[in-house]
């Protein structure tokens, strides 16, 4: 006879706390693999909490005030140039525009540098005295209030490209335009001076809806400082000042610039006082004409 296995009393294995069978919530957790994208995921949060932390950024800022340039390079005003230093800087501002980096102060280190270095050989300028003229149109808004927008382009168009040659025409560079006008930058005082008598003498031919441009300019030299694309400071102050104070089709100089010009087929006028806001008190200017 085949012996038989012992009978199995599944009440007793049910009942018994040795071999009760574990509940739900007893289970272990089943084990995932963390997939790539989790990986990625952590490492980019990581990496940027370092690259937030407090003391790195202060160490990063405190190089860059150790660094030749502008220690603040960076900002919309010092990056509005058309440069490739300022081209590159606007770029590397715009990678993290919610934070702040130590990446980007890095970056920035390196470009505030680059630009250091361009000053020093002569394509920023830096601190080197210029020649600076402004220029607007006399009458101008008045007249565009009722010429309308068409005739106002137009007549926009025909008088920035005739400034824009004189100026270029004596190696002169258009900082900026302002409307219906515009601050250019020169070397000498004597070219500041030529582009602006010859850029009175363009305007004559140019008639639009019968409004004849009548401009004013005014030429000042100082030491301004460029920033970005721009020029800035008191010596950029005086030359405004210098145009705004010039009639219709006038031009006049600073007592400054007068000691550095040529007055050879010239007509100088009497020197006078320049009664305006933002301008030193001492300052004087005097009328030049063609003779």
């Amino acid at each position: 006879m085949v012996a038989r296995p012992p009978p199995i009393y599944i009440g007793y294995l049910m009942n018994s706390g040795e071999h009760e069978l574990p509940g739900r919530d007893e289970l272990p957790e089943p084990v995932v693999d963390e997939t790539a994208d989790d990986r990625l995921r952590r490492l980019r949060e990581t990496a940027a909490r370092i690259d937030s932390r407090p003391a790195l950024l202060a160490a990063a800022r405190r190089l860059r005030e150790r660094l030749p340039g502008d220690e603040r390079f960076g900002d919309p005003l010092s990056t509005a140039g058309v440069t490739p230093v300022e081209f590159v800087a606007r770029g590397v501002s715009a990678l993290q525009p919610e934070r702040e980096s130590v990446l980007q102060e890095i970056g920035m280190a390196g470009l505030q540098v680059w630009q250091a270095l361009s000053e020093a050989t002569g394509r920023g300028r830096g601190d080197q005295p210029l020649a600076l003229l402004f220029t607007d149109l006399v009458g101008f808004s008045s007249w565009a209030l009722k010429a309308g927008d068409h005739a106002v382009l137009e007549l926009l168009r025909e008088v920035g490209a005739a400034e824009e040659a004189s100026v270029l025409a004596r190696r002169g560079q258009i900082v900026k335009r302002l409307g219906d006008g515009l601050m250019a930058s020169f070397l000498s005082v004597q070219d500041a001076v030529e582009a602006a008598l010859e850029a009175h003498q363009s305007l004559d031919g140019i008639d639009v809806d019968g409004y004849r441009p009548q401009m004013r300019a005014g030429v000042h030299y100082g030491r301004p400082r460029r920033l970005g694309g721009d020029l800035l400071g008191v010596d950029v102050n005086i030359a405004a000042r210098v145009g705004d104070a010039a009639k219709a089709g006038e031009l006049l100089v600073s007592d400054t610039a007068l000691e550095l010009l040529d007055g050879d087929g010239l007509r100088l006028g009497r020197l006078r006082r320049l009664r305006a806001d933002g301008a030193p008190r001492d300052t004087r200017v005097a009328r030049v004409s063609r003779t």
